[in-house]
């Protein structure tokens, strides 16, 4: 029957985040072969309209304005309504991330509209669409099926593949101008702490650590292997609160969550928060020098040892897949 869905292209330091482009995947399935709008706010984004029709949008709206520059949840609302009132969608799709968690309850509490989050995947069944969503730390999960004509939803990074690039792709972009006015809050300035490189949210592989890395210079072995294959470190909650590192790290029901194809954990007990931030991942290898490590249980597969000796062998194991697969 074909919708009309709107997506958000979530803009970060002059790129997209991958979430962007699995929301567009997700927003085609909804749309049962109706028109897919993506919105770009922010400033200065309007080059990165291109890269969104190549991943399926049909159509982009830039809505750009200084005072947008950063991210404020009540600059963005004001933004998002006015591309809202002139799409008139019946649904939005936003990815499950810091920004997308702040917003979209915002905005479907202001349109007093549904919201179903943290979808990892989305079917349809004749004229219904069916979200899945975990529910119970990822213990269980639920169905949940859109019977308003307008409704918001998250999606968790990493779980819905987005669509093939096709650089030949054309769309509409257009410009819509929004004023800006009594935003509540101003950003002075952003201040990151986590690590540069790989988004811990979208990295395809994690390599995390616990109490068991003893130290901050403990987590060096671990950041090296990262780098190799490309990822990006996490930790524990257990490491961040003895200072090991930063709580932006931090994987678990009070952390990031994270859904990787592969999870290496690194000197990890597996507290139940703990694997309620990683259970879902695709492959999980767990390093522990105790067998009976509840991480384990959960693990695909595992390693009875010294993470200090284990991790170093894996990372030069790894140098020479890459140097003879070059």
């Amino acid at each position: 029957m074909g919708r009309k869905v709107l997506v958000l292209g979530e803009a970060r330091d002059g790129g997209l985040r991958n979430v962007s482009f699995e929301a567009i995947s997700a927003a085609s399935t909804v749309a049962d072969g109706g028109e897919i709008v993506a919105a770009l706010v922010g400033k200065d984004v309007k080059a990165l309209s291109e890269e969104l029709i190549a991943y399926g949008a049909n159509k982009v709206v830039v809505t750009e304005h200084e005072d947008l520059a950063a991210y404020t949840s009540d600059g963005y609302a004001q933004a998002l309504l006015a591309i809202i009132e002139s799409e008139q969608p019946e649904a939005i799709v936003f990815g499950h991330t810091a920004l997308g968690k702040d917003l979209a309850p915002k905005l479907a509490a202001r349109l007093d509209k549904g919201l179903i989050s943290d979808v990892t995947d989305v079917e349809v069944g004749g004229d219904q669409v069916v979200f899945t969503r975990p529910i119970y730390s990822g213990k269980a999960f639920e169905k949940k099926i859109m019977t308003d004509a307008f409704t918001f939803v998250t999606i968790r990074p990493n779980n819905i593949s987005p669509l093939a690039k096709d650089e030949g792709r054309t769309g509409d972009v257009e410009d819509l101008n929004v004023e800006i006015k009594n935003l509540r809050t101003v950003v002075k300035e952003v201040v990151r702490k986590a690590t540069q490189g790989v988004d811990l949210s979208e990295a395809k592989v994690v390599i995390a650590g616990g109490r068991g890395v003893k130290s901050t210079e403990g987590f060096g072995p671990l950041k090296e292997l990262a780098d190799v294959l490309n990822g990006a470190v996490g930790a524990s909650r257990g490491a961040c609160d003895a200072d090991y590192c930063d709580y932006s790290l931090q994987i678990g029901q009070t952390g990031k969550v994270v859904t990787p194809d592969l999870y290496i954990a690194c000197g990890i007990s597996g507290a139940i928060q703990h694997l309620a931030g990683m259970s879902n991942s695709k492959i999980i290898v767990a390093i522990n020098k105790d067998p009976e490590a509840n991480i384990f249980k959960v693990a695909d597969y595992g390693i009875v040892g010294d993470l200090f000796e284990v991790v170093p062998l894996l990372t030069e194991e790894f140098k020479k897949l890459k140097v003879q697969s070059a």
